[in-house]
């Protein structure tokens, strides 16, 4: 049997991606090798969002030429958005490769091994296709990735995400609520649905078909075994008030919300072409706060963004200090090639980002000590993942506001539990679980 390897590079797309990618190679007939060493295909699943990423993968690259050397049999095969990113010069590059292709093409993987090899090198700019209509090879027994949608239109200056991924498609809604009974069936408990900007979910099937992500949110929640659902990632300017209802009124639909700020600063969000200022996206969370008390936020900020003055830094602080997120995500700004932001002056300096972002790390870390020691005491429920990673006598899991929560007790993986909270950290939940309630 040949056997293949996937190395994942990025965000919970490309993670659903490869599932789809190791799906579509076992229903071929490949196995999935232990490591790249005993692979008759390696398979790179790309992102180029930031610049580390780009250098991981070509490091990786350079240890697939030397494999390819040592055994030419060996196919090598790189897909995903910096593929894409890199069409017009990959194979000149790196004339190793035997098979690229972007995003929207993950299927030719497939007529690839099929024809033997015997068809074009490169796939890609064409984005008609979603990963998640092909097979499937979960690496998570109770839990799934669901593609909604793929591509995105908004025009953000630092992002190469429309470029590599194309125009916003939405998957029919029939199809995934389909999708998702399947899914119950086979145990999956947990649901998070995937797309560039989730909430703009279903305008571009209108008005053949009468949908919106709050629809599609209130159709999942019917699904009889799904008892939880989230998502990432929605946009501040498309998180309107049908969305924050059905969010409050759906059972299975978590307390938690990923809403990317990107900055404090008015004027770097304008830079930016965010659509939003300061003052609406405060007032934003306001909205959402009200309607849903224990939402657990968390966001994406971006440090050093090209023009970013003291000031603006400044906002961004104060703009984390007023929302007290439990988490962020926060990046350098790196200039990505075809970009508006590559393309402006004052960039900032290394020293001054570096700065920065420490700043801002621990100014995120505070007020995520202060949300999870809040919960100390409190009981939460828990989709129970199995033993800690590190410890084989205590239990892991994840609260419905996202908090990873490391707990003594019984469970096997896939229950739900009650965990009363005995300590935290800014990163984590400790606990024990909790003596069911006799009943009466």
């Amino acid at each position: 049997m040949k056997r293949y390897h996937v190395t994942t590079f990025g965000c919970q797309m490309n993670v659903h991606d490869s599932e789809r990618i190791k799906g579509l190679l076992e229903s071929l007939g490949l196995g999935e090798a232990g490591s790249a060493d005993d692979a008759d295909f390696l398979v790179f699943n790309t992102c180029t969002i930031r610049e580390k990423a780009d250098d991981r993968l070509v490091a990786h690259l350079m240890d697939a030429r030397a494999a390819k050397r040592r055994d030419p049999d060996k196919v090598i095969v790189v897909g995903g958005c910096w593929s894409e990113s890199m069409k017009d010069e990959l194979f000149d590059q790196f004339p190793f490769v035997d098979l690229a292709f972007g995003p929207g093409n993950i299927h030719r993987l497939g007529d690839y091994i099929q024809a033997g090899g015997e068809i074009p090198r490169g796939h890609f700019s064409t984005f008609d296709t979603f990963s998640g209509e092909l097979p499937l090879k979960r690496d998570r027994d109770f839990q799934a990735w669901m593609q909604i949608s793929t591509g995105c239109n908004c025009n953000c200056a630092y992002c190469i995400v429309p470029s590599v991924r194309g125009r916003e498609h939405s998957r029919h809604p029939g199809g995934l609520i389909r999708e998702a009974e399947r899914l119950a069936g086979d145990g999956v408990r947990e649901l998070t649905l995937l797309g560039q900007n989730v909430n703009s979910y279903g305008r571009d099937l209108r008005p053949a078909v009468d949908t919106s992500f709050a629809a599609l949110l209130r159709g999942l929640d019917a699904v009889h075994g799904i008892d939880r659902i989230r998502f990432t990632s929605p946009h501040p300017k498309d998180m309107r008030a049908d969305v924050i209802e059905a969010m409050a009124e759906c059972e299975a639909v978590c307390e938690q919300l990923h809403l990317p700020v990107q900055s404090g600063s008015t004027r770097i969000l304008k830079a930016m072409r965010r659509t939003y200022s300061r003052e609406r996206y405060l007032a934003l969370v306001e909205r959402i706060r009200e309607a849903i008390p224990d939402v657990a936020l968390t966001t994406d900020i971006i440090v050093g963004f090209p023009g970013e003055t003291d000031a603006d830094f400044a906002d961004t602080l104060s703009l984390v200090d007023e929302v007290g997120y439990d988490h962020a995500f926060t990046f350098v700004y790196s200039a990505r090639r075809g970009t508006e932001a590559a393309r402006m002056p004052d960039q900032v300096p290394d020293e001054v980002r570096g700065d920065r972002i420490e700043r801002l790390v621990e100014r995120i870390q505070h007020h995520a000590t202060a949300r999870n020691a809040a919960l100390v005491g409190t009981v939460q429920e828990v989709l129970v993942e199995g033993p800690s990673r590190t410890d084989p006598s205590v239990l892991r899991g994840r609260t419905r506001g996202g908090k990873a929560l490391n707990f003594t007790g019984t469970a096997l993986a896939g229950a739900l539990v009650d965990v009363t909270v005995t300590g935290s950290t800014s990163q984590t939940l400790s606990g024990r679980q909790a003596a069911p309630v006799a009943a009466a």
